[in-house]
């Protein structure tokens, strides 16, 4: 392995771009810890700890890595993007246009991605806006006055700097996908998250938890990081046979493939989605004008915190929903169907056209079944498992920053070795 790695060093092309990753990465890191202008930094770090005891909170905050509960200039993290381009993937469903322009190649996606980051930089003035109101009202840093002056001029300071740093962010993790190695947006989140995990799972040594459950809690990790890379690996291979045929004077065809269908083909998204959803009357909670009573109680006891019963049961529902609705959009049998008609190609014992994608609809909807299962158990087991071992340390999203960091770092490292295969016959995984 390591001479796998110095072989990817010693290539001129990919040295280039893993430095340049890098140099990405760290600027990124460095910037979560940059204050926003008006923001008493030493004030901010002294209330952290006490804010990440919010579950809601602490998750936002580990996706931002850290930068959220510090107010810096890098606080929205990624998460605008995120939610942007799933929103302008969700209405591709709604709108035709946005369908019509996903058909019509390179064009389209170009004005599909400007469309989502105008809709980014929407979304961050938004959350911007909100972080800060719950900053001056102290349900973001309990007992805290992290702005120096409490005026309007600060405010909106504040706010455009997040905005500004979420556009920088966005484009960052561009320049990565463009001269770099891997998706940038998702090597952005696999920075954030590996940046906080071991802080928080550190954490969980000290107090009353003792070194015995802490070891506990990293076996289980281990176990989930091998469950979640036997089943990311794990696909099923339609076989597809092309007819032969002739274009001029060349014959095509005649070859035989398939068509490989991941177990978890919506990848996090799901989990994402629902935490989402389930995230919302808890800050909305944050906002009520008696929280010692009310509705207020009930939504923080019941729907805010992890280890409750209805938090869970409606966790896994919207994670199972979610996983079918986004493996609908982006895997439509008809048009899978349509395409394999055109070129010739049909399914061994299968007849081209409709009851190809009524076979292709069957499959699917079986895979996404187990799909859905894994991945509400993935994001459920360390939930579980602390409730059962009474780890009283609070670790933000276990399960899903594990599908991550693990999802990412298999991406990255199959696009290392592609590469490397292109100039050495052995690559970086044997």
């Amino acid at each position: 392995m390591l001479s796998a790695f110095v072989r990817a060093f010693r290539t001129p092309d990919l040295r280039r771009k893993l430095l340049f990753t890098i140099a990405i990465m760290a600027i990124f890191r460095v910037g979560s810890f940059v204050p926003a202008p008006g923001v008493d930094y030493k004030v901010v770090r002294g209330c952290v700890q006490a804010a990440e005891s919010n579950d809601i909170l602490g998750l936002v905050n580990l996706f931002s890595g850290g930068a959220l509960l510090q107010l810096s200039i890098f606080a929205l993290g990624i998460m605008p993007y995120i939610t942007a381009s799933i929103i302008v993937q969700l209405l591709r469903v709604v709108i035709p246009r946005f369908e019509t322009l996903h058909k019509e190649g390179q064009a389209g996606t170009a004005k599909l991605t400007q469309y989502t980051r105008y809709l980014t930089i929407a979304l961050g003035v938004l959350q911007a806006t909100t972080y800060v109101t719950m900053a001056k009202t102290g349900a973001l840093l309990p007992n805290c006055e992290p702005l120096r002056d409490d005026g309007i001029m600060t405010s909106l300071l504040v706010i455009i700097t997040m905005t500004a740093g979420t556009g920088l962010i966005m484009w960052l993790g561009e320049m990565i996908t463009e001269r770099g190695i891997g998706n940038g947006m998702s090597l952005l989140i696999f920075t954030s998250i590996a940046a906080s995990l071991p802080s928080a799972l550190w954490s969980i040594a000290g107090g009353s938890n003792g070194i015995g459950k802490f070891a506990v809690v990293v076996l289980i990790a281990l176990l989930v990081v091998v469950l979640v890379v036997f089943v990311e690996q794990s696909q099923r291979r339609i076989q597809v046979q092309y007819a032969k045929r002739q274009v001029g004077r060349r014959m095509y065809g005649g070859t035989s493939t398939y068509i490989p269908i991941k177990i978890n083909m919506s990848g996090v998204i799901p989990v994402i989605f629902a935490s989402s959803i389930l995230a919302v009357p808890g800050l909305l909670a944050q906002f009520a004008k008696n929280k010692n009573g009310g509705w207020a109680v009930w939504v923080t006891q019941h729907l805010s915190s992890t280890s409750a019963p209805l938090h869970i049961a409606l966790y896994v529902v919207l994670i199972i929903f979610f996983t079918f609705f986004y493996t609908a959009i982006t895997f439509n049998p008809t048009e899978v169907s349509d395409n394999m008609k055109n070129y010739g190609g049909f399914i061994p014992g299968i007849r081209a056209g409709r009851p190809t994608a009524e076979y292709l609809e069957y499959v699917i909807s079986r895979i996404t079944t187990a799909g859905s299962i894994y991945l509400a158990l993935v994001a459920l087991i360390p939930t579980i498992g602390f409730i059962l071992l009474g780890v009283t340390s609070n670790v933000p999203f276990g399960g899903t920053s594990i599908l991550i960091i693990v999802g990412v770092g298999l991406e990255t490292v199959k696009q290392i070795d592609s590469q490397l295969q292109q100039r050495h016959y052995e690559g970086l995984l044997r």
